[in-house]
């Protein structure tokens, strides 16, 4: 994803991930999304998309997308109501995602601030979990994990699902690259377990381990541009599994 308030598209982004496994009621999954066509296509957006026409998107083929809802803890996407809500009435399932800056302020303050605006979570079966977007610092190349040492960004991570869990009963998917992750974590271990990984890799090329303790993706995000709407993702899953997650099966 990228942050709203410049044309800025993934300077720093590294692709990730090998992909051969499963989610519950998947189907596998070779290298490219040539051979994944059978999966539910998604896309996300931000403010960079502005008013998206959510009838054409759902008739180009989308059955899912994550809206970007807020960045630190004081910025909230002035599409947000337009992107989410107009996905919901195109009958589209939709959730919203938090861009993280663990710079600017604690895990728990940025939760709650982003459950606040758009991140709370319902069962209701057109809701996708929350999702926590960590990727290199756009803002400072110096500085590409934000100032953090690797246990310290494990503790933030922490902090910010712990919080979401507390506010919205979902732990949140986390959105990476392998690359980041090895890199500003030391490929910890502690999140595969209980979040839902949504990991970004575009070329086949790139491909590598997943990052640290996960065995397999959920989704997948494979390319910057496409049919729908900002960036291009699949469920690893079918129709039904996309929404039993959304509901939190």
């Amino acid at each position: 994803m990228a942050r709203d308030r410049t044309p800025f598209r993934r300077r720093n982004r590294a692709v990730a991930a090998s992909v051969a496994a499963l989610t519950a009621g998947g189907i596998a999954l070779a290298e490219t999304p040539v051979s994944a066509a059978g999966l539910p296509k998604g896309h996300d957006v931000s403010s960079h998309q502005r008013n998206v026409n959510w009838q054409q998107s759902k008739a180009e083929g989308a059955r899912f997308v994550y809206v970007k809802a807020t960045e630190s803890h004081t910025y909230r996407s002035p599409y947000f109501g337009q992107q989410y809500n107009g996905a919901r009435n195109a009958g589209i399932i939709r959730g919203a995602y938090h861009f993280a800056l663990p710079d600017k302020s604690s895990g728990r303050t940025q939760a709650a601030y982003f459950v606040r605006n758009g991140g709370a979570w319902t069962g209701d079966g057109w809701t996708l979990p929350p999702a926590l977007d960590i990727e290199y610092n756009p803002y400072d190349k110096k500085h590409k994990c934000y100032g953090l040492s690797k246990p310290k960004m494990v503790s933030w991570i922490k902090s910010f699902s712990d919080e979401t869990k507390r506010l919205t009963g979902r732990r949140p998917v986390i959105y990476t690259t392998a690359h980041w992750w090895n890199t500003c974590t030391g490929g910890s271990r502690a999140f595969a377990a209980n979040h839902a990984l949504w990991v970004a890799r575009y070329d086949a090329a790139d491909a590598g381990t997943l990052p640290g303790g996960w065995s397999f993706w959920t989704i997948w995000q494979y390319d910057n541009g496409g049919a729908l709407p900002g960036d291009q993702n699949l469920f690893n899953g079918s129709l039904s599994g996309l929404r039993k997650f959304a509901r939190g099966a």
